[in-house]
């Protein structure tokens, strides 16, 4: 079976969903103060399920917005079923449907669909990643002062302000810009695509980064986790780069944690 196919299908019927929903209005709900949950989510959740088991009948299957019961098998589908729902919910134009496979622990095939610009990007293990059918290749920057990076907040930023903004404070001294979209399957699949040379974010989620991490990776690019080992199926902290910046960036990561902390201010 071509899973990537599988993947790819998926995606599109819920990038058509959100293209004819966009700009329209949307019933929003909210999981917590600022994770917002839209009619929309739900009606791409329920077209990419219809796909995934009527095309993998017998797979497992793990979404964000609805927990499955799983079966055990050696299959497991990652849905995120649109990427950005902050962004969409505000008409901001970035935002996309994203499904990766893993057998037996391993990503092996992924899709991520932009529908206002009409982007498919696709990947299968071993065989290279595409946009459009076009070939991805990450960038040549070799260098973060010459980097343009993009990276996430977590949800709980309005608690943690602080802490939250302290990678990005980080690598803001040394990268040329810093930019922040809100959909870190898109942001991968751009770091993909040489339009930004590298990403990094903590408390993500599998479905966040799974399909977006192959397309990375199939493109000459490298992820890991902050100490830069590999993901596996996780998420948690993403440094996903062209993989000529990811030494460095993992340097500065081991700078700061050796750095003794320093006594915060008090809040009055």
């Amino acid at each position: 079976m071509d899973f990537t196919a599988v993947a790819a299908e998926a995606v599109l019927r819920a990038g058509a969903l959100q293209k004819a929903r966009y700009g329209q209005p949307v019933d929003v709900r909210h999981k917590g103060p600022v994770d917002l949950v839209t009619d929309v989510d739900r009606l791409c959740e329920d077209a990419i399920l219809e796909t995934l088991r009527a095309r993998a009948p017998g797979h497992d299957i793990v979404t964000e917005e609805t927990q499955l019961a799983k079966t055990g098998s050696r299959f497991c589908w990652f849905v995120d079923p649109l990427d950005g729902t902050t962004n969409f919910a505000h008409g901001y134009p970035c935002f996309c449907a994203s499904v990766a496979l893993a057998q037996d622990g391993v990503v092996v095939a992924g899709a991520v669909y932009e529908p206002l610009r009409e982007e498919l990007f696709t990947a299968e293990r071993g065989a290279g990643s595409h946009v459009n059918g076009r070939r991805l290749k990450v960038s040549a920057t070799a260098e973060l002062k010459s980097a343009l990076l993009v990276t996430g907040f977590p949800y709980d930023i309005h608690e943690k302000t602080s802490d939250r903004l302290r990678y990005f404070n980080l690598f803001i001294r040394h990268a040329r810009a810093i930019r922040r979209d809100g959909a870190a399957a898109l942001d991968l699949s751009f770091v993909a695509a040489s339009r930004f040379d590298a990403f990094f974010e903590e408390s993500l989620q599998p479905w966040d980064v799974l399909a977006g991490g192959l397309i990375l990776e199939e493109a000459g690019g490298r992820i890991s986790d902050f100490e830069g080992k590999p993901i596996g199926l996780q998420g948690a902290q993403v440094v996903a780069s062209n993989g000529r910046l990811h030494d460095a960036m993992l340097g500065l990561l081991r700078e700061d944690r050796a750095a003794p902390s320093q006594p915060r201010p008090a809040v009055v």
